[in-house]
């Protein structure tokens, strides 16, 4: 195998403008799973393109309007660590905190995970709960997509060739409201076999979105309308059957489809009761 072309821009329009110009080059954040799948050889890229160097892509702020963005380059370690993912907004928090282990943690970034989209990744169900925008650039210029929508299928996303991920922006934090991400694996740090996002705002109205269970994190609006603070578990119960009749899991190492069909309403109990008594991450 021949070593790849290895390009390091300094702007987000110099990367897009060398993907456009190699399309089979692929773009490079932390590594943490692309490096993995260079070592096996499953890609073989003949560029890689750099995005480590590029000031756009870094850091968390809070922008005027209240909202809070994340830099695609922004390493898991600094989400989980962000004093700015308060509130409602902590859902993405405890996300990020459990990721894979601490290594990983240290090297891997927002932007780079949600782009390889994989279906039990930690933070798409977190982003659709909380109501998050992706910030995308490309040939064509700037676009904004929503999370919901930018998760397609299996490892597929929303992005058009020689598109990159620049941003990550969240909702203004409701203070009053409340954010958990609860999931299930194997072992500590494994990719989830089952997940729950849940986010309670002030005015009682709860979002939930489910990962691992299909090819994309699972939301329903007829759900969300069951759950609120104070709901019952006969309501909450009735929340995940509907999430579990439009999952669509696959059987594999963590677990059959029908034992992922069978951890969503006790996920989604967990979540609820987290939210609604302000416990923070569930046990």
């Amino acid at each position: 195998m021949a070593h790849p072309d290895f390009h390091r821009p300094v702007s987000v329009d110099e990367a897009v403008a060398l993907l456009a110009a190699n399309p089979d080059a692929k773009p490079i954040a932390g590594g943490a799973t692309l490096v993995a799948m260079l070592n096996a050889r499953v890609i073989e890229p003949p560029a890689l393109v750099s995005v480590a160097g590029i000031p756009e892509l870094q850091g968390i702020s809070v922008l005027g309007d209240g909202r809070v963005r994340i830099g695609a380059f922004t390493r898991h370690r600094d989400t989980a660590a962000s004093n700015h993912l308060v509130g409602t907004l902590a859902v993405v928090r405890h996300a990020a905190a459990q990721i894979a282990n601490a290594t990983v943690r240290n090297m891997g970034t927002i932007g780079g995970s949600i782009a390889f989209a994989d279906p039990g990744l930690d933070y798409p169900p977190a982003l659709v709960a909380a109501g998050a925008e992706i910030q995308i650039a490309g040939p064509a210029g700037r676009r904004t997509v929503a999370a919901r929508d930018f998760f397609v299928d299996w490892y597929l996303t929303a992005l058009e060739p020689a598109e990159i991920v620049t941003a990550v922006v969240l909702p203004a934090p409701d203070a009053a409201g409340n954010g958990v991400y609860v999931k299930h694996a194997r072992v500590a740090g494994d990719y989830a076999t089952a997940s729950v996002a849940c986010v309670r705002h002030g005015d009682g109205r709860i979002r939930v979105a489910v990962g691992a269970c299909g090819p994309t994190p699972l939301a329903d609006d007829g759900a969300d309308a069951l759950l609120h603070a104070g709901a019952g578990d006969d309501a909450v119960n009735r929340a995940g059957a509907a999430l579990q009749a439009i999952a669509d899991p696959l059987d594999d190492v963590r677990g059959s489809a029908d034992y992922r069909r069978t951890l969503i309403p006790r996920l989604l109990q967990r979540a609820v009761r987290a939210v609604t008594t302000d416990r923070g991450v569930p046990a």
